[in-house]
Formats: C-alpha cells, structure tokens, sequence
C-alpha cells in the first residue's frame, strides 16, 4: 500500500535499493534498543507506583492515575523543549556546528530556569485546581498532597529530560541509559522503603520520585559536561529556535494530557462504579504503556536518526530509515500486544485484588490493544516528523483526531447513549486508527524533507 502510494502521488524522493537496508536497519537499532531500555525503566517505576498504591486502599490507586495527568501537563513545557532541542542539535551534531557549545550550554541553562519556575507555580496552584475537579471527594486530599510532592522536584525533571534529550541527539545515548538504570533502580527501591517503613506512607511514591530524579539529573550534568567544552556565551536565537519547533509537541502533549484527564472526569459521569472504573483506567493505561512507551522509543530514535542524517544532507538515506524505523516498531509492538492480550488476566491480578476492578481493566485491554500496532506506525512517523522539525503538522493531525473524536464519541456514546466505559474505550480506538492514516499520509509526501532548521 504505501509503494503504490508513493507512485501514485509521484514522490520525488525515491526508496532505496533493498541492499542497503541493512545498513539503515543497523543505524535504526543502534539508538532504538537504549531507548527501549529506558523506557522500559520509566515502565517499571510507573507500574510500582500504581502497585504499591493498589496495595494501600483503591482510593489511592485511582489517586495516583489522576495525578500521574496533571503531572505531565506540569512537564510538558520540558517535553517541548526537548523535541526542539533534539530537531536542532542532532543536526548540528553530525554538521559539526562550532556553536554547539554555546547552544547546549544555552538549553541547559534555560532548562534550569524555566523548570525551577514550574515547580513553584506547579506547588502553589495544585491547591486551587484539584478542588475544583468533580473526581471523588475520597481521593481529592491525597490528589492534593502527590501533586504538590511531584511539582517540587520539576526542576530535577526537567533537567533529566532535556539532558538525556542532549545526550542522544548528540551520539551519547548509552550515557543516558546508565543514568536511567540507576533512577529506575533507586525510585523502586525507596517506593517500597518509604511507603511501607516510614511515616510518609502513600506520599513516599512521590518523594521517592523526587530524591531519584535529582541524583539523575546530576548524573546526566556529568556526562553532558564534555560537550560544553569551550562554552563562552548564551545565545538567545538558539533557544529561539528550539522553542519554535517544540511549542507544538507541547501543544498536542497539554492537549494529550488533558484529555487524558477529561476522559477520567467523563467516569465520575457513570452512573454506578465510578472509583472502581477509575482505578481499571488508571491500571489499564499502565499495562498499556508497556506497549506505549517502547513505541516511543521507536519515535525519540526516529527523530534522531533522521536529524543525524538530515544534517548530513543525506536525504534518501532520511526518508527510507523512518519507515524502517517504524516497521521496526510495528513487528516489535505486535509481540508485545499478543503478550498483553493473552497474560491479560495474570497482570490485573497484579495490580488489584478488586473484583469489580480486575474486570473493568481487562475490558480495557481485549479492546485497546487491537488499536496498539496503528498507534506504534503513527507514534514513530510522528517521531521522525519532529526531527525533521515538522512538529506543526503532527500536532495539528493528532489534537484534531483527539478533540473531535476521542472526546466527543467518548461522551455521546459512554455518557449520552449510556454505553459505559467500555464505548469510551472504542472511541479511543477509532482515534488512533484516523490520526495513523493522515500522519503516514504527511509523511510519505515527504514534503518535510526540505524544512529548514
């Protein structure tokens, strides 16, 4: 389909021979299995947090999923600068740009700053938001207290995002995977410490992401020292540049995550079961992001590569290493999805004793997770489309999919039509299946290979 697509709308840019796949396949995996790896460690701490919250009453679990939202609308300003920090650098990288120095000390710097900022805005606010949130009275206080714990230490976060942002796009990944290895390590270790043998109780799941967060930070300043070899200035048109081109991941990222949160006041709506229902959500998005976040590795090593190779001016070489990228990604998320679908039961079981739970979250998974090998097709497009800097166009493509679908079918269908849960979980299907036809629609036009950045 796609190589009579590509005849069909002329593209200029021709496939390669298939003698030189492997090559590309080769340079693909090289920076896709750390990223695989790190994601993997991101999955494991979100899977003990919900675990040991599970493990303490079902009101702190479904505490944790809808504060695990809005903390990700909190960093989403360090997602953007990220996306933008690696279009620039990973091109400036392999085109041996003198200024590097200068541009990675000026990220940093701004990264510092603007997270700091964040963090205090994030402690102050979250006792005036969360009250006005029609989720259970039961969960608000301690939505209050995880909030205000994880908004103190955005900074750290900030800073281990775009460093290891800094570190890939700039051929240092394995760098970024040891200091990921040690984070995921210390954050599971002091979940369980904290939680059961001190007095912190519920709140040790966000101390112990703090503490963690800031000894990865500092090790991630090590490693990103020798690039800032002969750093002497700030320059102000660099993190221009970067912000241009992240601003719109930040865009769908704040409009990702809040209908992500809307979707979890569309179930305080239901008529029975609502707290049950929220923490099946909640559960069912972490076992997916088992799937999701080694299709987002795909996606951050996509846009690497394709900014490596953009840089060099190796066109061809760019186009044809997205799409084997994201077949990559594809066969890879296939095994993962059969995996799921049949432990299904076993991994519920895990996560709650609840019987009312258990069932709504395998709900969840037998019907998303037949959405899931679209969502990786589209999720490392959308990943090489931002290294090229055409983060416009992802993000124009994936909000309109979310705010005139998902959202929309998810109410009229589980709300109005009085569906339930489960008509909200097929919405989210059908979004996923009209955003991965328009955004392999974009990038097989190819028109994305002549952005200037």
């Amino acid at each position: 389909i796609l190589l009579h697509y590509i005849k069909l709308m002329k593209i200029k840019v021709p496939l390669l021979p298939f003698v030189v796949y492997k090559r590309f396949l080769k340079n693909s995996w090289s920076i896709s299995w750390p990223m695989l790896l790190i994601m993997t460690f991101e999955f494991l701490i979100s899977l003990t947090d919900v675990y040991i919250a599970g493990t303490i009453e079902k009101k702190y679990q479904a505490a944790v999923g809808f504060t695990s939202q809005f903390y990700f609308i909190f960093i989403v300003f360090a997602n953007a600068l990220t996306i933008g920090t690696v279009s620039v650098l990973s091109r400036q990288f392999t085109a041996n740009e003198s200024n590097l120095p200068n541009n990675i000390f000026s990220i940093v710097i701004t990264t510092i700053v603007s997270g700091l900022f964040l963090s205090i805005s994030g402690v102050v606010l979250t006792a005036f938001i969360v009250p006005l949130t029609n989720i259970p009275i039961s969960i608000k206080p301690i939505s209050i207290n995880l909030l205000q714990l994880y908004a103190a230490g955005l900074m750290f976060h900030f800073l281990l995002i775009n460093t290891n942002g800094i570190l890939r796009a700039c051929g240092n990944i394995k760098k970024s995977l040891v200091t990921m290895a040690l984070v995921c390590i210390l954050n599971i270790g002091l979940n369980f410490y904290l939680v059961y043998h001190t007095t912190w109780g519920y709140k040790g799941i966000a101390l112990s992401t703090i503490i963690s967060l800031a000894i990865g930070s500092i090790i991630n300043l090590y490693f990103t020292y020798p690039l800032l070899k002969g750093f002497n200035r700030y320059i102000i048109n660099t993190v221009k540049k970067v912000i241009s081109i992240g601003w719109p991941s930040g865009i769908l990222q704040i409009s990702w995550q809040l209908g992500g949160t809307v979707l979890f006041l569309i179930i305080s709506l239901l008529p029975a079961h609502q707290v049950e229902i929220m923490a099946a959500f909640t559960n069912g998005l972490r076992i997916e992001s088992a799937i999701f976040l080694p299709a987002f590795a795909f996606n951050m090593a996509n846009s690497v590569v394709i900014g490596n190779l953009l840089g060099k001016k190796e066109y061809k070489e760019a186009f044809t290493t997205g799409l084997i990228t994201a077949f990559l990604a594809v066969i890879f998320i296939l095994v993962l999805t059969v995996i799921v679908i049949v432990n299904a039961p076993l991994l519920t079981s895990f996560l709650t004793t609840n019987a009312i739970v258990k069932n709504e979250t395998l709900k969840y998974l037998y019907i998303v997770m037949l959405s899931e090998p679209f969502m990786a097709w589209a999720v490392v497009l959308g990943g090489g489309l931002n290294g090229a800097g055409d983060t416009r166009g992802v993000t124009k493509i994936v909000v309109l999919s979310l705010w005139l679908v998902r959202i929309p079918l998810s109410y009229f269908l589980g709300i109005h039509l009085q569906y339930g849960a489960v008509a909200m979980y097929w919405s989210m299907n059908m979004s996923i299946f009209i955003h991965t036809i328009f955004l392999t629609r974009r990038y097989i036009k190819a028109e994305w290979l002549s952005i200037k950045v």
